[in-house]
């Protein structure tokens, strides 16, 4: 199987060219290049998506430098994350970053560490932050759902009158509820 070498450039207005970002992608020698013009801050990019569907194993991303990549910290780390999982190497011409040396690797998986922690430290803080709640005699979760309402719900579905968004309706029962307890019985 053939691996590919994509670029990526993005500027953030309409206004902005994209030649200085496509110059350098061309003369690392990318065989496609997925052009946006839409500012970083946006979640939803349709290029990077697009080439993102589009990556297989051993294929290669090239970038002019990481902020055109990633809209911040956690989302350059989120991507990353996701080209190692899809065993895709990173090129950033700017920061001299190739996750296929050595050195590149050695930085990819320190912040791939760094962010294992920072998640790790949020997973700590919420369980700190539940007890201190529960020590006060406050509880977490959702409240118990009405006995009374879950069996009308599931007489009423069961009588096959009524389609799963009526029986939300009248009950105020959710479906993935509903589902739950249908195959509990």
């Amino acid at each position: 199987m053939k691996n590919y070498v994509f670029g990526y450039a993005r500027v953030s207005t309409e206004t902005q060219v994209l030649d200085r970002q496509i110059d350098m992608l061309n003369e690392y020698g990318v065989s496609h290049i997925y052009c946006e013009k839409m500012t970083g801050t946006k979640r939803h990019r349709p290029e990077l998506e697009k080439m993102l569907d589009r990556l297989t194993a051993g294929d290669t991303v090239v970038i002019e430098s990481l902020s055109r990549l990633g809209r911040s910290t956690k989302d350059l780390i989120e991507l990353m994350e996701l080209f190692n999982e899809k065993q895709v190497n990173l090129v950033s011409l700017k920061e001299n970053i190739d996750t296929t040396t050595a050195a590149g690797k050695l930085l990819f998986t320190l912040i791939s560490a760094i962010s294992q922690f920072e998640r790790d430290c949020i997973v700590d803080r919420t369980r700190e932050g539940l007890a201190a709640a529960r020590a006060r005699g406050r509880v977490g979760g959702r409240p118990p759902v009405n006995k009374d309402l879950i069996n009308k719900a599931i007489r009423l579905y069961e009588s096959g009158e009524y389609t799963v968004a009526e029986i939300e309706d009248l009950t105020g029962i959710k479906k993935t509820t509903l589902y739950r307890h249908l195959n509990k019985t």
